[in-house]
């Protein structure tokens, strides 16, 4: 997949339980994380895991009667391209424009450190 497109926020939730689990995840383990939060009906959770398959986010498998999902974009991969593209959108692909807001946002002591040390380790 060359560009990763930005996934709506009901089929990132669903990415995010499929990348929290060990793959492959099967609908009811996402059924049961999504509960938690709020119910949805299973043809609704069928449609989700449907599109993301669509989309070349998740690959399916059937075992039985049953169909098993696994990642095919990493999360890491997922949070690098909307990075980039909410770098682009909204601050013009300027990481100064970038870092003056994320100052104005108020930025703890604290993390302004945490960012300096991942810099200082050519981690970013």
């Amino acid at each position: 997949m060359d560009k990763i497109r930005r996934l709506p926020e009901s089929e990132l939730e669903v990415m995010q339980i499929v990348w929290d689990n060990t793959p492959p995840v099967s609908r009811a383990t996402v059924e049961k994380a999504l509960n938690r939060s709020h119910r949805l009906a299973p043809t609704t959770i069928l449609t989700l895991l449907t599109r993301l398959c669509d989309k070349g986010f998740l690959s399916i498998e059937k075992k039985g009667r049953a169909n098993y999902y696994t990642p095919r974009i990493s999360r890491r991969e997922y949070r690098a391209s909307e990075s980039r593209n909410i770098l682009d959108r909204l601050y013009g692909g300027s990481l100064a424009a970038f870092t003056a807001a994320l100052c104005d946002s108020g930025i703890s002591e604290e993390e302004l450190e945490q960012l300096h040390d991942l810099l200082e380790r050519n981690k970013l």
